[in-house]
């Protein structure tokens, strides 16, 4: 454990466990045999006679091998949908009288939780232990903000709610020069509801409220959002809203004045690694597309954050998934913006969608990987 101490005066050093090696190996088990621990609603519709609607409700999820997936059925028995260019398949059991056509909306379905009472136990966090601190120096940061830079550990701290970063020179932004930063750029948002925090911080600060997509005329900026595709734990929406991130990429010329930012992992804690992995490969193919397209394209990953505790997304899942994001591209020429640290060392309860003051502080490093002169 690192532990930087910046400031004069005592401190108290704690550390928690989330969970022991024992709890670690039932979070592996489930993961890699009980995948369905989550699923899905697909809502068919189609019109009827005298002008009625006629509509069914079926469960779906990803189509994968083993893991506990197949007990969705095989076959006759459901619908199958291939995304012809990233060949994943998503499947829902097949309605009564509606065909597989009439797919429409998309939502979370529930969760099943499958622990023994054992294994429940095992689960159980909340311990502390004390540890004696080592001091050791530390110097600001001047280096400038660029594509490629290393995330150390510690990443940064916080002071007074302001988070100083040790990855590179960060600035505090207003509105007034927020609205300078994103002059004459064209923004694209791609992923989950924390990504989507990020647009709607963006939204306050220009105070519009159009849901997908953001113009201002005057200083020539727009903002483009996109919910990452299935699996995707959401209220009711339309499943032509949804998009795979790989080919979302493909489809943006890119440039000097295109900024691309997207994030991926929550929706993902209750599948295998290979699953996460091949999706996070796609999308790194299209990325180092898009470089050779355009080299002077900005590209913005957001790590995961901190914020699940139980089965259906523990912090050591989301943990594993973070690592296979920065390893794809660590050497790809990207900004990776570090939003596990600064999550997990602020003193607010614990949410998977941080509090108004860390996204303030993730956009401040935002705005400063865009800008960052």
């Amino acid at each position: 454990v690192r532990f930087l101490l910046p400031w004069v005066g005592e401190a108290l050093v704690a550390v928690r466990l989330i969970h022991s090696s024992e709890a670690v190996q039932v979070l592996k088990r489930h993961r890699d045999t009980d995948s369905d621990r989550v699923f899905f609603n697909g809502y068919y519709e189609e019109p009827g006679p005298n002008k009625t609607r006629l509509s069914e409700t079926v469960k779906c999820n990803v189509k994968w091998d083993k893991n506990g997936l197949e007990r969705m059925g095989t076959g006759d028995s459901c619908c199958e949908y291939n995304d012809p260019r990233t060949r994943e398949t998503w499947h829902c059991q097949r309605p009564k009288s509606l065909p597989c056509s009439a797919l429409v909306y998309h939502s979370m379905g529930g969760y099943r939780n499958r622990m023994t009472n054992e294994e429940k136990k095992l689960m159980d966090a909340g311990k502390f232990v004390t540890l004696q601190s080592h001091f050791a120096d530390f110097s600001d940061v001047t280096e400038k903000c660029h594509p490629g830079l290393h995330t150390p550990v510690p990443a940064g701290f916080y002071l007074n709610d302001v988070w100083t970063s040790f990855v590179c020179s960060t600035y505090h932004f207003t509105t007034q020069t927020t609205t300078k930063c994103l002059k004459d750029k064209h923004i694209y948002m791609m992923g989950d509801s924390t990504m989507r925090q990020w647009f709607d911080c963006l939204l306050f600060i220009h105070t519009y409220k159009i849901v997908l997509y953001v113009l201002d005329v005057e200083n020539n900026i727009d903002l483009h959002w996109r919910a990452h595709g299935v699996p995707l734990r959401c209220l009711k929406t339309a499943v032509a809203n949804l998009h795979y991130i790989s080919n979302e990429i493909d489809d943006l010329a890119g440039g000097p004045h295109t900024v691309i930012m997207f994030n991926l992992g929550p929706h993902f804690t209750t599948y295998p690694l290979d699953f996460f992995t091949q999706r996070v490969l796609r999308i790194r193919k299209a990325v180092l597309a898009l470089l050779q397209r355009a080299p002077d394209t900005t590209v913005i990953i957001k790590t995961v954050n901190t914020g699940y505790k139980d089965i259906f997304g523990s912090d050591w899942y989301s943990l594993q998934l973070d690592r296979i994001l920065r390893w794809a591209f660590q050497d790809v020429g990207v900004y990776i913006l570090d939003v596990w640290q600064m999550t997990a060392c602020h003193y607010n309860k614990e949410n998977i969608h941080p509090g108004p003051v860390i996204i303030k502080n993730e956009i401040d490093i935002l705005l400063s990987f865009i800008c960052p002169e």
